[in-house]
């Protein structure tokens, strides 16, 4: 039984019946959907085809909506690109102007106030860099230090830098409305910075009447240097790894995704790690040797879950990227040090009734070579403190809720069973 779940985003390649249904068949524990990308009919249609098909098939499958953020990015532009030359001048205005080889507009109407002479800009996930030499009320200038093709809509990074917008768009607002309403699993939660943004999100839910839990989107350095806090008080977390390269430095990435997995595997919150995972599958039927590699370390290092993006969203090959995550986890498992990471959990975090019992369930559990653990659980919460301890006996959850059982879907390890209310 595969212990690492497997979150797949939805989306043009995977929103047939068919596809889906291969898919649910290959491994998808977790259906993400991605709020940056399409309308809310559309997200609504590929929820209810999802829950459906789950149905037929007797898989319980989570719903995770993604929210989009405080995205910013470029407008239009002339002939639908611009070159940017090395050296050269280049403004970023909040003023509506035609965009072309000198200038451009932004989405971000704070810019000119967030940024100071000397500040690094970067374009289209960082292939383009600016340096910014001088701002006004309304422009920003720059120098152009990498060049290249700019083309219209691409995001822009302010790397280390603090932003003063909120980290609840309208947008987002309205998308958690739309979640409430979709009854999803899981929301998580883009840029966050600090405890406060997600503090935010739940204020937001409690006033709709719901209880969502949160994961919190780790993708900038503010969020890495702050998770302490903010792993309290959120309900998950995942190690966006596109977006953290760009707001850090690509080579301090692994490290962040270790320190961070940790830190979850320790409080027992289930924790993601997502972007480019199997990347050329968007194009080819296999993987490359590094991704195989990456998945597989991404396993070792204690990932909960790991997440297919464009791959399933809009990719050539849906299912058999699925398919191949499956097996990369299967064999990765094999390898985990089993033993070792219950001594790690048993040192982790201050002991309370649970997480006794928890802790000597699973080690008479693996002195007796137990088939099963099976553990009662109302919210979720004993699974998963039996869960976070990695025993290597099989752990099944039982639990008269649905909500649960389907929520259980993103914790490493746990089988979920819906069964009839038992008592108290």
């Amino acid at each position: 039984m595969r212990r690492t779940r497997i979150v797949c985003t939805l989306g043009p390649a995977s929103s047939t019946e068919d596809v889906l249904r291969q898919m649910l068949h290959a491994g998808m524990d977790v259906a993400r959907i991605n709020m940056s990308h399409g309308d809310q009919a559309t997200h609504a249609r590929n929820i209810a085809l999802a829950r459906r098909l789950a149905a037929e098939e007797g898989q319980n499958l989570a719903i995770l909506l993604d929210l989009q953020g405080p995205r910013l990015r470029v407008g239009e532009l002339q002939g639908g690109q611009a070159t940017l030359r090395r050296g050269a001048d280049y403004t970023l205005t909040t003023r509506p102007v035609p965009g072309d080889d000198r200038q451009v507009t932004v989405s971000y109407p704070d810019l000119p106030a967030d940024v100071r002479p000397g500040d690094r800009i970067l374009l289209d996930d960082g292939l383009l860099e600016l340096q910014v030499t001088a701002t006004t009320a309304t422009d920003v200038h720059c120098q152009v230090v990498t060049g290249g093709l700019l083309k219209p809509h691409k995001g822009l990074n302010l790397p280390g830098l603090s932003l003063s917008t909120p980290s609840l768009t309208e947008k987002d607002v309205a998308d958690v409305a739309f979640a409430v309403a979709q009854g999803v699993d899981y929301i998580a939660l883009s840029f966050v910075r600090r405890a406060a943004d997600v503090q935010a999100l739940k204020d937001l839910l409690k006033s709709l009447g719901a209880a969502i839990p949160i994961i919190a989107k780790i993708e900038k350095r503010q969020a890495v240097d702050d998770f302490a806090a903010i792993l309290p008080i959120a309900e998950g977390a995942m190690v966006a790894r596109g977006d953290l390269a760009i707001e850090t430095r690509l080579e301090e990435v692994p490290i962040f995704q270790k320190s961070l997995i940790k830190q979850c595997n320790a409080a027992g919150k289930p924790v993601i790690t997502a972007t480019q995972m199997l990347q050329s599958m968007m194009d080819n039927p296999r993987p490359t040797r590094a991704e195989a590699s990456d998945v597989a370390n991404a396993i070792l290092d204690g990932s909960d879950a790991v997440m297919l993006s464009g791959e399933t969203a809009v990719g050539s090959y849906p299912v058999q990227a699925v398919q191949t995550m499956a097996r990369i986890a299967e064999v990765a498992e094999q390898a985990l040090p089993y033993r070792e990471l219950m001594a790690q959990a048993a040192l982790a975090v201050a002991c309370g009734t649970t997480e006794a019992i928890s802790q000597a369930t699973c080690e008479i559990a693996y002195e007796l070579g137990a088939q099963a653990i099976i553990t009662a659980t109302a919210s979720g919460y004993t699974a998963r403190m039996v869960a976070r301890h990695r025993p290597s006996t099989p752990l099944i959850a039982v639990t008269a809720n649905p909500v649960t059982q389907r929520r259980l879907t993103l914790v490493w390890g746990v089988h979920a069973l819906l069964v009839p209310q038992f008592g108290d």
